[in-house]
């Protein structure tokens, strides 16, 4: 079911925007070469408890996950494009670290991500981020009330494809409100002029991903962290965004 929201409960759901937008900032400023992932998740969870906020990962168990996920952050390095589960591991010069993190504030969720290199960057791998965050650009500025939910996804397949890459469509966006994960699906891929007609307090979330030489994944042994099937890097973008009546309204933008 499809709930839209009035324009007091977009307001509601600001401050949960702002905490996740904090949270990612401050994760981006302290990935570093010689850093654990273990020490990023503590970092997340820390600010979760300052906040008075709830995390939405820690008791996550969907049907793909093998138990429930632990942890507060999603952080895939490298091959891992998707759930990485944090675990000990020390990041390393060059290495493609995609950090995703939600949480819920006062009763509302909101769901973000970034890409970043630490070290010493590749340029194959700065172009994968940077057309994951044009991909997530053109995605908002097409989820305008009138639109179709195929003309979100095209506009973000469009600039995948003008860059190189090919989308795979098993894990997208979503819907967002009480809960992390609700309806509509939304794929990163579409057909113009198809599909949900996008209406005013629609809460989305809109995650572009892609890898560098494949669209195929599998699951790593640990249950949860999703990796590119030929070993090839990925890089994820997203952020909350509502539908209104006029522009579209980022609720995690960071400042």
């Amino acid at each position: 079911m499809i709930e839209l929201k009035s324009s007091a409960e977009i307001d509601q759901m600001r401050p949960a925007g702002k905490l996740v937008a904090a949270v990612l900032t401050a994760l981006k400023d302290a990935a570093d070469v010689g850093v654990n992932l273990l020490d990023l998740d503590a970092l997340a969870h820390r600010m979760i408890r300052e906040a008075g906020a709830e995390s939405c990962y820690i008791d996550y168990h969907p049907s793909f996950g093998a138990m429930p996920f632990g942890k507060v952050l999603c952080t895939s390095v490298n091959d891992a494009v998707l759930h990485g589960l944090p675990h000990d591991y020390a990041l390393r010069d060059g290495d493609l670290l995609s950090v995703d993190f939600a949480a819920s504030l006062n009763g509302w969720v909101s769901d973000a991500a970034l890409s970043v290199v630490v070290g010493t960057p590749r340029e194959q791998d700065l172009a994968l981020i940077d057309c994951t965050e044009r991909a997530l650009t053109a995605g908002i500025a097409t989820a305008r009330s009138g639109n179709k939910l195929g003309d979100v996804g095209a506009a973000i397949a469009q600039v995948a494809h003008d860059g190189g890459f090919s989308v795979n469509t098993q894990f997208g966006g979503h819907g967002v409100g009480r809960t992390m994960h609700g309806e509509p699906h939304v794929p990163n891929d579409g057909r113009a002029g198809r599909g949900l007609k996008l209406q005013p307090g629609l809460v989305i979330a809109i995650e572009p991903w892609f890898m560098h030489t494949t669209d195929e994944i599998f699951t790593d042994p640990d249950g949860w962290t999703l990796r590119s099937a030929d070993g090839s890097r990925g890089a994820h973008s997203e952020h909350t965004i509502a539908v209104t009546s006029g522009d579209p309204v980022v609720l995690t933008a960071r400042d």
